[in-house]
């Protein structure tokens, strides 16, 4: 693993890359709003695709990198994202077909820009249908904007909502809540079986 910073029109994020050996596809990880590249179900997808043959980059937003708590508005999330997907496409992980994705905030800045950093396919994990208890601010029009194949992986009493299954988007329930700890090897499970039918290259699970 290695880390790099990465300018971008926010200030500079951080970039952790796992490089999978003869990779044939590249996986881009944001961050939730309340954690950082460490969570448990980020660990869980990246060595499920790195064991697939898909090198892994997990993403620290600018403000994370600074120390601060409260992200930015989603226009400047957004334009960091597309900032590192850009350097990232021009260097390390150049002439690989792109899964963009994150947990959380993450896999929303991830659905937003899918289309901008030409993203083969999305993946989701714990993405925030809605806030707590308030089922009519839905945030469904983001997912149903993906053009790509896009996987989300849910937990089944997550507060924040269940998304339905689309024409090109696969939801994978798995045990427990948002932070998608109980049940670490489902959510590998669920990485593991989808990543092939995106990118054909990529190693089939068992």
């Amino acid at each position: 693993m290695s880390a790099i910073e990465i300018e971008t029109p926010h200030g500079p994020a951080r970039v952790h890359l796992h490089e999978a050996r003869s990779a044939q596809a590249a996986l881009l990880l944001g961050h939730g709003a309340g954690g950082g590249v460490g969570a448990p179900d980020l660990g869980a997808a990246t060595e499920a695709a790195i064991a697939a043959g898909a090198s892994v980059a997990l993403v620290e937003q600018p403000y994370l990198v600074a120390g601060k708590r409260s992200q930015p508005a989603a226009g400047k999330l957004d334009e960091a994202w597309v900032a590192v997907a850009g350097e990232l496409r021009s260097g390390r992980l150049g002439g690989l077909p792109l899964i963009a994705g994150g947990r959380s905030a993450g896999a929303r800045v991830a659905c937003r820009t899918a289309a901008e950093v030409g993203a083969v396919a999305v993946l989701c994990l714990a993405f925030p249908l809605h806030p707590p208890g308030k089922p009519e601010r839905s945030r469904l029009a983001e997912l149903d904007a993906i053009e790509v194949p896009t996987l989300v992986v849910q937990g089944e009493s997550d507060q924040f909502g269940m998304p339905p299954e689309g024409s090109n988007r696969t939801v994978a329930t798995v045990a427990g809540n948002h932070g998608l700890k109980k049940d670490l090897d489902a959510v590998a499970a669920a990485v593991r079986d989808w990543l092939p039918d995106v990118v054909p290259k990529l190693t089939p699970s068992g």
